[in-house]
């Protein structure tokens, strides 16, 4: 694992060189996007793509889009209009380092930017297109955005468990889906491929995102790297607030299961990404 996220830093760090001139927006690009982070999504995308049969360093260009993208949706959520944190990644926001109008545009930097790097990939041109497809359907207002606007309307409200799981299904899980499909896109994967991806992409969606919960309210600043009883200062339902601690726990055991089913196809190569999968719903992070 180590030496796979190695490569995704390697190749992130590359593709986001601070320019020879002052930039202030390319500086806070890659401040947030170097700023460490768990690499969840590009690890995705590269397991998939050698589950599929294919060197992993193929789809180093679609892991680090991915990653380019979920950058710059966790630069506007800290932003003071959405969910107001000063802390991300055990540093500074992105905001409070460069100010709200160049962490403004650093997202929007990060958005086009993602694009541009899928294109470049070496991949065939129908692969790239597939891929930027799904980049702009998951990360769109169909997919993330969507979430991220259901979780703003649902503040200071009661809302169900039915309602709640498909916010996250689009907030949190579309990337994630989004990251396993592109893996097998570069992997030249079939439908019996894709279809695992999905279905893996969001229940480990739905387990890492009432994990986030539960951390959110037992975890610590210190270890977590960012403010701990957000959720409840901006009045978010969460898992925890609507089902309790332990229910909430039991969730996050039933949604990895249902991910780790998905993974049956792969037999014996997609162990050590079942191990993976068990190791995030045990993170403290």
């Amino acid at each position: 694992m180590k030496e796979i996220i190695n490569k995704i830093e390697a190749a992130l760090a590359t593709y986001l060189k601070p320019e020879t001139t002052p930039h202030t927006v390319a500086d806070a690009m890659a401040y947030s996007t170097l700023g460490g982070g768990k690499r969840v999504r590009a690890f995705l995308t590269l397991t998939f793509c050698a589950l599929c049969g294919k060197k992993m360093e193929q789809a180093l260009p679609y892991a680090c889009a991915v990653e380019m993208i979920h950058a710059y949706s966790l630069i506007h959520d800290d932003l003071p209009c959405m969910d107001d944190d000063d802390l991300r990644r055990g540093k500074a926001s992105c905001h409070k380092e460069f100010g709200e109008a160049n962490a403004l545009l650093a997202g929007d930097g990060l958005l086009t930017k993602a694009f541009s790097v899928a294109a470049s990939s070496f991949l065939s041109p129908s692969q790239n297109i597939r891929a930027i497809q799904v980049l702009s359907h998951f990360a769109g207002v169909e997919g993330m955005i969507l979430g991220q606007e259901m979780d703003l309307a649902y503040e200071g409200k009661k809302v169900s468990t039915k309602e709640l799981l498909q916010m996250d299904r689009l907030k949190t899980g579309a990337l994630l889906k989004a990251s396993c499909l592109l893996g097998v896109i570069a992997g030249n994967g079939g439908e019996r491929e894709e279809k695992a991806a999905l279905d893996y992409g969001e229940n480990m969606g739905l387990a890492f995102q009432i994990v986030d919960d539960i951390l959110d309210f037992t975890g610590e600043e210190a270890v977590l790297g960012k403010p701990v009883g957000s959720d409840k200062e901006n009045q978010k339902s969460t898992y925890v607030t609507i089902l309790g601690l332990e229910e909430a726990k039991k969730s996050a055991d039933l949604y990895t299961k249902k991910a780790l089913d998905a993974l049956q196809i792969f037999g014996e190569e997609g162990k050590p990404l079942a191990e993976y999968t068990r190791c995030l719903l045990n993170r403290d992070r």
